[in-house]
């Protein structure tokens, strides 16, 4: 029987078309459509309420720009089999399936220094396995083990399909426009030079728009004050329902997939060994920590419940974010004037209710992924082809140093 193309109506795009039956079974299978369950922007719409959208739109928007940029390839002489223009296809839209709850603010929380994209890998393998070997080139493409270099590049770089997708789709549901970028006019710009992903010369001022776009979007949107602080407060639900769990052995309200995460110290090693804890990962999205978090917040710890109490009234910590590391008396007088509100607290403890930290904006960073001009005659990097001085600052990496807490002490 032959396949029928099905479409997907997207807000961003309009009609996105699925044109080949591995991608609607990839998309059709449970790991995929777990990231129904999981927000893109995590806890974003806390600050800007649109922000809703979740992983699954993602990935599938990235998918529509990877095909998209593969037909512009290919009108550019570009020689891509249909199988490798499957891979690219697979390997963009499964990119993210290693999220876990609320994105990247549970990244090192649940789970013991494993990146989302070591998970994506582990998953990848798994789903492998059970598409019969049909995700090899895909895999190959993601780990930058294929020969023909550029089509890791629309997979990961400094630009490609997912920051391309990313950029205009979190701009659209948060009602941010400093992040609406060309998007078909880059992937119009785009060809291949010495088997190099470059953008041609009169596509120059739609990637300064972009570089300048993305360090906007961060620091208005990523890594805003208030985000800082509730992403700050959830991760110290999670370390205190871990420890209560494993130190004290408190019997704490969670899902099984939950219950497993926090009973277990799971490293990466264990995701590639241990066919349970990819099962129980599978399991996990962000339900599972709102339910939990809804019952905490009558628990009998103190610190588990204030804080639980707090995150779900949205009364959240006050947040500080300046150029500079604050003081160690600056952090001293506010545990001291915490100490007198809640007096229960050992010195250990105030590390719940006063969190330091610092953040880093990466607009455009010197790596082997250069975003090149190509002039049709030689490449340069884009911050010597760019006139706009702008661009060459926008290397700097800028950090800001945060300080969250309990803002009751200032009441």
């Amino acid at each position: 029987m032959k396949f029928k193309p099905k479409i997907i109506n997207d807000p961003v795009y309009g009609f996105v078309s699925i044109n080949y039956p591995i991608l609607l079974e990839i998309i059709n299978h449970p790991y995929f459509q777990r990231l129904r369950r999981i927000k893109q922007l995590g806890l974003t719409n806390l600050v800007y309420p649109g922000a809703l959208h979740t992983r699954f739109h993602h990935a599938i928007g990235a998918m529509h720009l990877m095909q998209q940029a593969i037909q512009t390839l290919k009108s550019k002489g570009v020689k891509i089999s249909e199988e490798e223009e499957i891979a690219s296809m697979i390997a963009i839209l499964l990119h993210d399936i290693g999220h876990g709850p609320f994105s990247h603010a549970l990244e090192n929380t649940i789970v013991s220094n494993v990146s989302h994209e070591d998970i994506s890998l582990i998953l990848m393998h798994d789903l492998n396995k059970q598409f019969n070997h049909q995700l090899d080139l895909a895999i190959k493409i993601f780990e930058d083990k294929y020969q023909r270099k550029f089509f890791h590049q629309l997979v990961s770089s400094q630009l490609d399909t997912d920051r391309l997708d990313y950029l205009l789709r979190d701009s659209f549901f948060t009602g941010v426009s400093e992040g609406v970028i060309g998007t078909d006019r880059i992937i119009k710009m785009l060809t291949v030079v010495d088997d190099k992903l470059v953008v041609e010369q009169k596509g120059i001022y739609s990637i300064e728009k972009f570089l300048i776009a993305r360090r906007l979007m961060y620091w208005q949107v990523y890594l805003h004050k208030t985000v800082l602080s509730a992403e700050n407060m959830l991760v110290k639900i999670l370390q205190r329902s871990k420890k209560l769990t494993r130190q004290y052995h408190y019997e704490l309200f969670a899902t099984p997939a939950l219950q497993f995460f926090l009973k277990n110290n799971i490293t990466k090693k264990d995701f590639a060994n241990n066919k349970n804890v990819i099962q129980n990962f599978v399991q996990l999205d962000d339900n599972d920590i709102m339910a939990s978090i809804k019952v905490w917040a009558n628990s009998n710890d103190f610190i588990l419940s204030t804080l639980c109490q707090k995150f779900i009234q949205r009364n959240l910590f006050r947040t500080i974010l300046q150029n500079e590391e604050f003081s160690k008396s600056t952090i001293k007088n506010i545990q001291s004037r915490m100490k007198k509100i809640y007096p229960q607290l050992s010195k250990d403890e105030f590390e719940y209710f006063v969190i330091s930290g610092n953040v880093n904006n990466n607009a455009y960073i010197k790596s082997k992924f250069k975003i090149e001009i190509y002039d049709g005659k030689t490449l340069r990097d884009i911050a010597k082809a760019s006139d706009n001085e702008n661009i060459e600052a926008l290397r700097k990496t800028v950090t800001k140093y945060y300080l969250c807490y309990d803002k009751i002490v200032d009441e």
